[in-house]
């Protein structure tokens, strides 16, 4: 796998511009095994017992419970990323696929409802807001990589 092989490529170079490149490509990875299947199970869903999320209460609680969960994947993966027992560029990389979680909780959500318009708008609208907020930041300074 192409992208696979440049992750462990960047890792390898251990420079911050590629370490950057090797969270960014960990992240998007990560989103993708996570949000990927949900498109499929979603279809069969729409088509075999269609969710409907009720009245403009139910819908914005629904959205608030999404944003509440990223906001709690991305909190975490703000703890994994100050972890002192993780040592570069481990805590790099597993604070990266931690943060994708952020955006594939609403996406899913929105998988689910996949019959109604608006809901997946919403939903999907806030995922792509958190994969863009997500995203690592470029690493900065010298990179010490302990063996281990």
């Amino acid at each position: 796998m192409p992208m696979l092989d440049a992750l462990t490529r960047d890792l390898r170079a251990a420079s911050p511009a590629s370490l950057t490149r090797a969270a960014r490509r960990a992240y998007t990875l990560a989103f993708l095994t996570l949000a990927v299947p949900g498109v499929p199970l979603g279809a069969v869903l729409a088509l075999w017992r269609p969710l409907d999320p009720g009245g403009a209460g139910q819908l914005l609680s629904l959205v608030a419970l999404a944003a509440a969960l990223a906001g709690v994947a991305l909190y975490l993966a703000g703890r994994t990323a100050r972890d002192p027992s993780l040592r570069a560029p481990h805590e790099l990389l597993a604070a990266a696929i931690q943060r994708a979680t952020a955006p594939a909780v609403p996406f899913l959500i929105g998988c689910a409802f996949l019959r109604s318009g608006v809901t997946v708008a919403l939903l999907w609208g806030l995922a792509l807001l958190l994969f863009l907020v997500g995203r690592p930041p470029a690493v900065s300074g010298p990179v010490s990589q302990q063996a281990g």
